[in-house]
């Protein structure tokens, strides 16, 4: 159980450290371009545990009354110019993710890239980008494609890589979403109208 214990912490002292290093006017930027959206629509794509991540983000601005879609999802409709679509790929190199980020620029929607690297191939072709540690260049580049990865047998080690960057998002989105509540004058109550009522 020590080795439980002390990874735990590394990923809890890890999380502070992210939100520490967030540049808040990259953040900033970021909630301004999310309210510029609203009744347009945002499209957030991830792979792999990155799109857990995603996807819980999704739910969330979709409890907030935003027009929202996961990439991949039968029922997602076209994107159209003035769209939003937001990419979460700690590498910047996921190709399903990066693929989405090209075809959302070629159509004229903005990106915003969530990665721990604003020059990676993402970051660069981004709108606008929010860095959130947890990736390191150890072994990069190799193969970002997940499935690929999955194929090729590729397994994190203890504390992931992968892990550290996804656990310190998703704090990051959980607050991002409570600023958000602020900002738009919302309660919880108001959330629940959005939230599933057939289970």
């Amino acid at each position: 159980m020590e080795r439980l214990k002390a990874t735990a912490t590394e990923i809890i002292e890890g999380a502070r450290k992210a939100i520490e290093d967030l540049d808040l006017s990259r953040v900033e930027g970021m909630i301004q371009m999310i309210l510029d959206s609203k009744g347009k629509k945002i499209f957030i794509v991830g792979a792999g545990r990155s799109g857990f991540v995603a996807r819980s983000f999704a739910l969330r601005l979709m409890n907030l009354g935003f027009n929202v879609y996961f990439i991949g999802e039968t029922i997602t409709p076209a994107a159209e110019r003035g769209d939003l679509l937001i990419a979460v790929s700690g590498t910047g190199m996921t190709r399903m993710v990066l693929t989405a980020g090209v075809t959302a620029k070629e159509i004229g929607a903005k990106l915003i890239a969530i990665t721990s690297f604003s020059d990676s191939p993402l970051g660069k072709i981004a709108d606008h980008v929010v860095v959130i540690s947890g990736r390191t260049k150890t072994g990069w580049p190799r193969e970002e494609d997940y499935l690929a990865r999955q194929l090729l047998g590729e397994r994190e080690p203890l504390t992931p890589l992968g892990s550290t960057f996804e656990n310190n998002c998703m704090i990051f989105l959980d607050g991002l979403i409570a600023e958000l509540m602020y900002r738009l004058g919302k309660t919880e109550e108001e959330l629940r109208k959005y939230h599933a009522t057939i289970e």
